[in-house]
């Protein structure tokens, strides 16, 4: 699930997300309030009206849990037909590991939006589409057989690119600071591999058969 070839930069990838991820969380450990990049970002973004909006809402179902259910019920199922247990095993662990990871980092750095009940940092939504992309294009990758320039290309663009949709409908809804979503990004690509990689050792332990 984590080719050979791309585990130096996707392991490089994820202990610099882990340090950001960390550094952000101390930064605004306690806030209630948007730093100065924060308030920037959001008042260009912020309250996008129709059709934005609407595309906004969009992005934002597939990390609610009837439509995060659907993306990785339908890429288990597909898996599974293609005969690749381990991918179906890596699709389910990995988001659910990035967005486990999320839940718990939440009430330790103790950000919030909107009201004290509501805990911002890092965005959830944004480290479960993050992940998903990672671990779809990890599987991508290894099937078409992609060298470690090509396939890191392909993981790190489809994680960007997953991270910045999500992220910017999160701060488009109000949802999160453009900070929280920076740091959801940074939790899926420091977890993703990491889970890829542990995925591929159990599996192997578990067909290690000793004489």
């Amino acid at each position: 699930m984590l080719p050979a070839s791309l585990r130096v930069w996707l392991g490089v990838s994820a202990a610099l997300a882990a340090s950001v991820l960390v550094v952000l969380g101390v930064l605004y450990a306690g806030d209630s309030e948007p730093g100065t990049m924060d308030a920037r970002i959001s008042a260009a973004v912020d309250g996008a009206g129709p059709p934005w909006r609407h595309v906004a809402e969009a992005t934002d179902f597939l990390g609610e849990p009837v439509g995060a259910a659907t993306l990785v019920g339908a890429t288990v199922t597909g898996c599974l037909l293609l005969r690749r247990p381990r991918a179906a095993v890596l699709v389910v662990a990995g988001v659910g590991l990035a967005v486990g990871t999320a839940r718990l980092l939440k009430p330790l750095v103790g950000r919030t939006i909107h009201g004290d009940g509501n805990l911002s940092y890092p965005s959830g939504h944004t480290a479960f589409l993050t992940a998903f992309a990672l671990v779809v294009a990890l599987l991508a990758a290894g099937r078409l057989g992609f060298g470690r320039t090509a396939g890191t290309s392909l993981v790190l663009a489809a994680g960007l690119v997953a991270g910045a949709a999500m992220g910017w409908a999160q701060v488009a809804l109000g949802a999160h600071y453009p900070t929280d979503a920076v740091g959801g990004w940074c939790t899926a690509l420091a977890v993703t591999p990491a889970t890829a990689w542990l995925v591929d050792r159990a599996a192997d332990a578990g067909r290690y058969q000793p004489r």
